[in-house]
């Protein structure tokens, strides 16, 4: 069944059903008509019986011959069970055993069947009647071969009629079924011709409000989050080559200017270094590129612990604390109480890194890290005193390969802050920047709080702070 076309799936169910209601139909009317032809000979017979009845009464010979609405067979029988008069003459009794002594006895008697010398099946009624000077019965019996004929007859024209009726009801089904799935053919026929260079085609929508023009509206908005996501993709393979051509192309310059002959000692270290650090540049633009392209996948892999918040931020504070020395840029976590997380320590501690490494590199004055909790999350903030944010660029700022500064051509490759969303996304909460109101950049990731204890912290984090 499952391998039909739906059409005739659709068809099938209705072509069954009308055969039933038809059959039923036929049934009933087959029933009712019968019925009904027999009531008919019934009340003949009841006119007969009475007509037969009264000429016995008044002495004359019970059976008319020649009316033509008398009884074509009838017997007269006494009560001793013999047949007194008949017609035809040769007709043997009618009735006989328990039949025949109801009769006797006073009650009516119906039957329908053969009747020994004739042919076809007959409807019998046998009546109590006074005979001779004892009871006797009057027996009146009509052939039943005209309402067999007329029952035939019926079923013969019902079953042409009904089989025509069906047909044309399973054409009509069909028809209904088939213009039922025009919309659908006409989406299948649009949906073939979108491709790749034609993202922006959209699916025709049925006019009628049901779950056709439903489903068209449904498959439009895939097919724009399809389109979404393609441009989407476009643009960051387009992002991706633009920032590795820049680093590679530096990375040949290097290069062919140390293979140039001469070259000192001195100008051979300088280019290796400067090929070293475009090396490191695409080392790491590699590694991002694949945390975001996981990301994508759904499977940014994380390890949850219940961690402390102010031991995370005490900890990249740490590791940065170098860094900001050597620009001159202290690196300080802001006193105030501790709150516990559930988060993976490792991909926790790289995205507020990348919140650091953007303050080195964009803002000023010192780098401070802090701890806030607002309606059941707890912020982790990164904020500098610097000239903060640019408006235009807030909007954008999580975007991939998005930079506050789009004229810079060595610096970030603008993906940092994308990767600092997507794994605060990946621990369920979000990430945030804005400008602070006496100046500087603030960014922070707001993660759900845990009603964990805070874990203890380390002697000497206690201790330095």
């Amino acid at each position: 069944m499952s391998r039909l076309p739906i059409r005739l799936r659709l068809t099938l169910p209705f072509a069954f059903g009308m055969a039933v209601v038809l059959a039923a139909a036929g049934f009933f009317i087959y029933v009712r008509v019968g019925g009904a032809l027999l009531g008919s000979v019934d009340q003949r017979l009841r006119v007969q019986a009475q007509e037969v009845s009264g000429r016995v009464e008044h002495g004359r010979s019970p059976f008319d011959h020649d009316s033509a609405d008398g009884p074509t067979v009838a017997q007269l029988v006494n009560a001793g069970g013999i047949v007194v008069q008949s017609t035809p003459r040769t007709l043997r009794p009618i009735l006989a055993g328990k039949a025949l002594g109801g009769v006797l006895r006073g009650d009516t008697v119906w039957q329908s069947g053969s009747i020994v010398g004739l042919a076809n099946d007959w409807r019998v009624l046998a009546v109590p009647a006074k005979v001779g000077a004892g009871q006797g019965a009057i027996v009146v019996a009509e052939s039943l071969e005209p309402r067999e004929e007329a029952l035939h007859r019926l079923v013969r024209e019902f079953l042409l009629g009904g089989s025509a009726a069906l047909l044309l009801a399973i054409l009509a089904g069909y028809l209904v079924a088939a213009a039922a799935l025009r919309p659908v053919e006409a989406m299948r026929r649009r949906a073939a011709a979108i491709g790749a260079s034609t993202p922006d085609k959209r699916l025709p929508v049925p006019p009628a409000r049901d779950e056709l023009s439903r489903l068209a509206e449904t498959l439009n908005e895939m097919l724009g989050r399809l389109q979404s996501a393609l441009e989407h993709e476009r643009r960051f393979v387009d992002d991706a080559s633009h920032e590795l051509r820049t680093p590679l192309a530096l990375l040949k310059t290097e290069l062919e200017i140390a293979l140039r002959q001469p070259r000192s000692r001195d100008e051979l270290e300088a280019a290796l270094r400067s090929a070293a650090d475009e090396t490191d540049r695409l080392t790491r633009l590699a590694e991002d590129l694949l945390l975001v392209a996981r990301a994508d996948e759904g499977r940014l892999p994380i390890r949850l612990e219940q961690v402390s918040a102010r031991q995370v931020l005490a900890d990249v504070a740490a590791r940065f604390e170098l860094r900001g020395a050597e620009h001159g840029r202290p690196i300080v976590v802001a006193d105030g109480p501790d709150a516990t997380v559930e988060a993976d320590v490792t991909r926790l501690e790289q995205a507020l890194g990348n919140l650091v490494d953007n303050a080195l590199v964009h803002g000023d004055g010192a780098v401070e890290l802090s701890l806030r909790e607002s309606d059941g999350a707890v912020e982790l903030h990164v904020a500098d005193h610097g000239s903060g944010f640019p408006p235009s660029f807030v909007e954008r700022a999580f975007d991939r390969f998005s930079r506050a500064d789009e004229a810079r051509g060595r610096g970030g490759t603008g993906l940092g802050l994308a990767i600092v969303e997507l794994i605060a996304r990946a621990h369920g909460g979000n990430a945030s920047i804005a400008t602070a109101p006496g100046g500087g950049a603030d960014a922070w990731i707001a993660l759900p709080a845990s009603r964990a204890p805070v874990p203890p912290r380390p002697a000497a984090l206690s201790a330095n702070s």
